[in-house]
């Protein structure tokens, strides 16, 4: 790639995708300092699509640590996505940092590169939790606190 052509990131997009993860992280996690996970049971009309869960991981003064994975799908097509996710309460922002198979996200990386991950791979991993978390809050039948102690 020409330095011409070099991917410069959109702060602020990535700016725009964190803040708005965080308001929908924190629609469906209200008490973050009592919560260990959430259960969201997905179904469309009736029709049963899976079951997203939002563990939290990590809690500290100022940021908590979850992983949001698909522990049930409704059919073979979906790849049950696994992320950490990265909620930062003082700056109420939320981010990717890590996709499970992949490790840790950067914001930008030259290309091509051995594992030919993208330029904007942050920028699109951040996409996607953004329309997943969406999809939980419009498609999410019923929401359930569980203990993370016992698993």
């Amino acid at each position: 790639m020409s330095r011409l052509n070099r991917y410069v990131p959109d702060l602020a997009v990535m700016g725009a995708l964190c803040e708005g993860n965080y308001h929908k992280l924190h629609r469906l996690i209200r008490d973050w300092d009592r919560c260990h996970a959430r259960r969201v049971t997905l179904s469309d009309h009736g029709q049963g699509l899976g079951q997203v869960e939002l563990a939290v991981t990590e809690v500290c003064r100022y940021t908590n640590t979850v992983v949001a994975r698909q522990i049930r799908s409704a059919g073979r097509w979906l790849n049950n996505p696994e992320m950490v996710v990265r909620v930062y309460h003082d700056a109420r922002s939320a981010e990717v940092v890590s996709v499970a198979g992949h490790g840790r996200l950067h914001g930008y990386r030259t290309w091509p590169n051995p594992a030919m991950h993208l330029p904007d791979e942050k920028v699109q991993m951040n996409r996607f939790l953004a329309d997943w978390l969406s999809f939980c809050l419009q498609h999410g039948h019923h929401i359930e606190t569980c203990s993370l102690a016992t698993q």
